[in-house]
């Protein structure tokens, strides 16, 4: 007899299996923000224990960027192997362990390991859960995408917030990273049990190399991924040393960039069926470029935090669009253009935070902040050349 066709399967079914599927997806988008937005607070601390130059701090940070370009396509050669259930659940419990171990170590060589993990395990959930959301995407029928990036800078949002406020209020950083923690545990709790299936016909390659167009794409999420490294590793020390924030508010700069772009990413739909792909795109660039040189060069506090808001609004639907896009494209097989523009975009989070530092030891930090808002505002030119493409 033959398969049913996926239109006459009992409705109550798919609709009890995409509800699920949704929930499973927001918890892990949401996972993977909340524990890499959990670590920006942390990093002027870390800095104070270790006694590291921005130099040293440059390294160090070079691990989180580094780990996560090790597990993103070790989750996609075994998200089809092993179900990207087991990917994330292994992935999120390694984050439960080692958040609270990044407040405590202050040796410089295993802070680094435990940064290289911590960022394995983040990148991990990141490719396992696009896959699942495409999974989930694909049985609803309708762009879901969008939403789950959101649940992701939700994450980032609580993740920065909490932990800045737990800090403000005078709790120990480790109390702090260990109700983080649990945070983290209970959301995995929630997803756990909701997981689609997803089992994948394809053989995965390790290492996927960018064709065509993709370049492109990958090479344009690379910068707004460095840019978004760059706020996250380095705001916080920009606004203590160079604007005179006090120490306890110092995750203030990212929890801002964080609400500005948990609004754009909500707004997103509309904003494109509005004004185009194209025009949102330029204009993200752009605002999101000079939104970086003035929060760097700026002297009042409340222009320098403005100028974060407005970066963050404006950074926010660049990603969703160019993954869009790269579903769009014929080029590659739709996973392998994922995995491939995910591990470059990645690539911008193990370069930027280091690249800050080197620089930042040169010429101070100020204008080496600045300098990613003008490698951003480069990004014009490479969508053009993308739009002429499509």
């Amino acid at each position: 007899m033959n398969k049913q066709p996926h239109s006459l399967k009992p409705s109550h079914h798919i609709d009890h299996t995409l509800a699920r599927g949704k929930t499973a997806t927001k918890h892990s988008f949401f996972i993977a923000g909340f524990a890499i937005a959990s670590w920006a607070p942390l990093v002027p601390y870390a800095q104070a224990r270790l006694q590291a130059d921005p130099a040293t701090l440059g390294t160090i940070l070079l691990c989180l960027g580094l780990g996560a370009v090790i597990g993103m396509p070790l989750a996609s050669a075994l998200s089809g192997r092993l179900g990207t259930k087991r990917i994330i659940v292994t992935a999120a419990a390694s984050l439960v362990l080692t958040l609270p171990l990044l407040a405590l170590l202050s040796n410089t060589v295993l802070l680094a390991l435990c940064l290289l993990l911590f960022g394995a395990a983040i990148g991990a959930i990141d490719v396992a859960g696009n896959i699942h959301g495409t999974e989930v995407q694909h049985l609803a029928e309708k762009p879901l995408m969008s939403s789950f990036h959101g649940f992701y800078s939700i994450g980032g949002l609580v993740g920065a917030s909490g932990m800045t406020l737990g800090l403000a209020s005078g709790i120990s950083v480790v109390t702090a990273t260990m109700l983080g923690a649990g945070a983290i545990l209970l959301s995995l709790l929630c997803a756990a049990n909701n997981f689609m299936p997803t089992p994948s016909q394809e053989q995965h390659p390790l290492f996927i190399l960018p064709r065509g167009k993709v370049i492109t794409i990958g090479l344009l999420i690379f910068v707004i991924f460095l840019a978004e490294g760059a706020m996250l590793d380095w705001s916080a020390l920009l606004l203590t040393q160079e604007k005179s924030l006090k120490l306890a508010y110092s995750g203030a700069g990212y929890a801002l960039f964080a609400i500005a772009m948990t609004l754009s990413r909500f707004c997103g739909e509309s904003l494109i069926l509005r004004f185009g792909e194209r025009n949102v795109l330029l204009a993200g660039m752009v605002v999101t470029g000079l939104g970086l040189i003035c929060a760097a060069l700026a002297s009042p506090l409340w222009l320098v935090m403005l100028a974060i808001a407005l970066a963050g609004l404006a950074v926010g639907n660049l990603v969703p669009i160019l993954f869009t896009l790269a579903g769009r494209q014929k080029t590659m097989p739709m996973a392998h253009a994922i995995a491939a523009i995910s591990i470059l975009g990645y690539g911008g989070v193990l370069l930027g935070p280091a690249m800050i530092g080197y620089i930042s030891h040169a010429i101070g930090l100020k204008l080496a902040f600045a300098s990613t808002g003008v490698l951003v505002l480069l990004c014009i030119m490479g969508i053009r050349s993308l739009m002429r493409q499509d």
